[in-house]
């Protein structure tokens, strides 16, 4: 059991500095005023927005969120 816990705790540790890179490779929202007014338009209206790499990004922050959290609810339970 001890053995199980530990293979656990260093997979969750390797998650969580992966999502910790994943979070800040990604761009900000606010890219300042020039942004908010000739950018705005331009992602709403943008087809190609889920091959862009903040859009991978987002989408594996969220799937590596979810292992990262099951990791540490069945860490509690062991």
């Amino acid at each position: 059991m001890e053995t199980l816990k530990l293979v656990l705790t260093i997979i969750q540790l390797l998650t969580c500095v992966f999502l910790t890179c994943v979070v800040l490779l990604q761009s900000g929202k606010r890219s300042g005023l020039s942004g908010a007014i000739a950018g705005g338009a331009e992602t709403f209206l943008s087809k190609t927005k889920a091959v862009t790499w903040d859009a991978k990004f987002a989408k594996m922050t969220k799937w590596v969120g979810l292992v990262f959290v099951l990791l540490t609810l069945s860490l509690n339970l062991i």
